[in-house]
C-alpha cells in the first residue's frame, strides 16, 4: 500500500507526454513530480490565497480573524509569524473583497431612518505633520458610515478625506444601497458638505436634519486626553419635514465608538511611513545626547 501511494501519478510530462511520479516536496511545501523518461521535475501549480499571495490559507484566515477581533498588527505578527507588510497586504486584499461583496449584496434595502457619521483616523502621520513633499494620502483620514436605525444594518462605508468630494461619493453609494422609492428620514452631524450632497442626491424623498453639538472649552490641563463636554445641542432641519423626535445620531456614534475602542491606537504601521520621514529618529537622537 505504501508503494502504491508513492507511485501515484498526478502530472504529465510536457516533453514525453507520460505520467510523472511523486518526487518529494519543494521548499515552499508544494509537491514535486519527476518524469521517469527524461527525468525532468515539475512542481504542482501554486494556489494563490486571495488571488495574489502564496502564504497558506489557514495562516491568512488566522490573520483576518485576529484583525476582526481587534488585535494589532504587531500582535498578529507575533502569533502568526507573518511579516507586518504581509499582514497589511492581507488587510487590503480582504477589505477590497469585502467591499465588493457588500456592494453586490446590500441593494434595494427598504429604510425608514438613516444615521450617518464619520470616524477619524490617520494614515502615516497626523495632518499637522504632513509636509508638501509627503504622499498625498498621508494625514487625517475619515471613514464615513451610514446605518439604518431600526435594523442596525450598515448601508454604506466610504473612506477618504473629510471634504465635499468624499461626501458626494459616500451619499451616492448610499443611494445605490437603498430602494429608489419611498420617503425616509436621515440624520447627520453638522458637517457642511451634507447640506448639498444629500438633497442633490435624494431630492424631495428625504426628510433631512442635522444634529449640531456645541462643546465647552476644555481646561488647559485636560485638553490632550479628556473629551470635550457638550454644552448644548441644536437641531437644524435642512429639507423635507423631519420628525423632531427621531432626529438622532446615537446608533451610528455608538458603532463608531466600538470601532475606535477596538483598534489599537498605539500600533503604528511602519509600512505607511515614507522612506524620507526620519524626523522621529532625529528627535530621539537629540534627546539621547
Amino acid at each position: 500500500m505504501v508503494m502504491e501511494q508513492l507511485t501515484v501519478k498526478t502530472m504529465t510530462c510536457k516533453a514525453c507526454d507520460v505520467d510523472c511520479q511523486r518526487f518529494g516536496r519543494h521548499r515552499n511545501g508544494l509537491r514535486r513530480f519527476r518524469c521517469p523518461n527524461c527525468k525532468k521535475t515539475y512542481t504542482e501549480p501554486h494556489q494563490k490565497t486571495l488571488g495574489e499571495m502564496y502564504i497558506p490559507e489557514d495562516k491568512m484566515l488566522m490573520a483576518v480573524k485576529l484583525m476582526v477581533e481587534g488585535n494589532s498588527v504587531r500582535s498578529i505578527q507575533r502569533i502568526t509569524d507573518l511579516d507586518q507588510n504581509t499582514i497589511m497586504k492581507i488587510l487590503v486584499l480582504a477589505g477590497a473583497k469585502c467591499e465588493r461583496v457588500m456592494g453586490a449584496l446590500v441593494r434595494n434595502v427598504k429604510v425608514q431612518d438613516v444615521e450617518a457619521d464619520e470616524v477619524w483616523s490617520f494614515v502615516g502621520m497626523k495632518e499637522k505633520r504632513v509636509r508638501p513633499e509627503d504622499d498625498p494620502t498621508f494625514g487625517d483620514a475619515y471613514v464615513y458610515v451610514a446605518i439604518e436605525r431600526h435594523s442596525k444594518l450598515v448601508l454604506n462605508v466610504t473612506m477618504g478625506k473629510r471634504d465635499q468630494i468624499t461626501t458626494n461619493v459616500f451619499i451616492e453609494g448610499l443611494r445605490d444601497a437603498i430602494t429608489s422609492t419611498g420617503r425616509f428620514q436621515m440624520s447627520t452631524d453638522g458637517f457642511g458638505p451634507y447640506k448639498t450632497a444629500i438633497p442633490d442626491t435624494f431630492g424631495d424623498r428625504v426628510d433631512f436634519a442635522m444634529l449640531i453639538k456645541v462643546y465647552k472649552a476644555v481646561p488647559e490641563g485636560e485638553r490632550r486626553y479628556s473629551p470635550a463636554e457638550v454644552s448644548s445641542v441644536e437641531v437644524v432641519p435642512v429639507c423635507g419635514q423631519p420628525d423632531y423626535d427621531m432626529i438622532c445620531t446615537s446608533i451610528v456614534e455608538r458603532s463608531n465608538l466600538s470601532v475606535r475602542m477596538g483598534a489599537d491606537s498605539n500600533d503604528v504601521d511602519q509600512s505607511f511611513r515614507s522612506d524620507g520621514d526620519q524626523r522621529g529618529a532625529k528627535r530621539r537622537e537629540a534627546f539621547s545626547v
